[in-house]
């Protein structure tokens, strides 16, 4: 079965368990380029409800694609774009996917999207970027929580990262963005400063709430901008397809991720099936690129081993292009143990 923790594929694994419509809409880009984004849209007892990745409109292959990498100045406003045209769909709820993001703004492009208003100290509106939050002088969300009009936001974030410092957007995440030591400081700093003008103009401490940190500090912009509320995202997922009652008789659970390592007990996907397994007593296997230093604790956790389907020392790219090949030889293996085992 598909999952997803917030990241890309979110969408597709919410289409896949249960009926719903993809709906496409041309938003800007995370440097304002162009881009043909889509969102899911379900029938729900909520209500309509829209399932967006942000990744679907400022996400890192999205990025790529345009040339650069660039958190200073990559943008969510496209995310936002596809929020409103969910709810001027008629969408009561809006789960958003906070996973795979090229930017650092903290949310304020999706709320300026939606209607936000951020005034620097000339009292003129912008919209802030990963390198201008120190220009906020006040912020008006009034607008964008008239055109929610009840509507609940949901972020579906798979870390529990706290908006700045050492374990923050900037010092953790910024670097797989493109940020090197010096902008990661300055990033860093200008997160301090986005927290400081939420607190001052809208009375909300919203730094350390878990999954702050989470899309560039989207985590925080969604909760103070928009009054949603962060979940972890694979929780939601495995609600949703059913994981309980489809892995109830299995004899092994087979998961897997990128690289394991301790960032994967926040929320991500294979310590989220290791914990519902355990529940189940199911043996659950967890292949990945590299296991590295910190993934043995998911050992306590529910998972029962870790692999990497690495054969020998390899550059990322070799791997990468050989993905396919290494994951189903190592499968089999596993296949091939737990076979012997039984007949044992």
């Amino acid at each position: 079965m598909p999952v997803a923790d917030g990241g890309e594929g979110t969408v597709d694994c919410f289409l896949e368990a249960m009926p719903g419509e993809r709906v496409s809409a041309l938003v800007q880009g995370p440097f304002g380029e162009p881009v043909a984004g889509s969102y899911a849209l379900f029938e729900t007892p909520d209500g309509l409800t829209a399932v967006v990745e942000m990744a679907a409109a400022a996400g890192l292959p999205l990025a790529e694609a345009a040339g650069r990498l660039d958190p200073c100045r990559a943008s969510t406003y496209g995310v936002g774009q596809l929020m409103a045209d969910a709810l001027s769909r008629g969408a009561r709820r809006l789960v958003v996917g906070l996973g795979g993001s090229a930017t650092n703004d903290g949310g304020c492009g999706c709320a300026a999207a939606l209607g936000a208003r951020f005034l620097n100290g000339r009292g003129e509106q912008f919209v802030p970027t990963g390198g201008t939050l120190d220009q906020i002088a006040s912020i008006d969300v009034t607008p964008a929580r008239e055109l929610l009009d009840g509507a609940r936001v949901t972020g579906m974030c798979d870390i529990t990262a706290p908006l700045f410092g050492p374990q923050g957007a900037a010092c953790v995440y910024a670097p797989q963005k493109g940020a090197d030591a010096a902008t990661v400081e300055l990033l860093d700093g200008q997160l301090r400063a986005l927290g400081a003008a939420i607190e001052r103009s809208l009375g909300a401490s919203v730094a350390n709430v878990p999954g702050a940190g989470a899309a560039g500090g989207m985590g925080a912009g969604l909760v103070a901008f928009l009054g949603a509320e962060l979940r972890p995202g694979i929780e939601a997922v495995l609600d949703l397809v059913r994981f309980g009652e489809r892995a109830r008789d299995a004899s092994l659970v087979v998961t897997g991720e990128g690289r394991l390592d301790a960032q994967t007990l926040q929320g991500k996907v294979v310590a989220g099936i290791a914990r519902r397994a355990a529940a189940l007593g199911v043996p659950v296997v967890a292949l990945a690129g590299s296991v590295e230093p910190g993934a043995e604790v998911l050992l306590g956790q529910g998972l029962t081993a870790a692999l990497s389907v690495c054969r020998g020392p390899m550059t990322l790219e070799a791997s990468c292009e050989r993905a396919g090949e290494l994951y189903r030889t190592t499968l089999m293996n596993v296949l091939r143990l737990v076979a012997a085992l039984a007949r044992s």
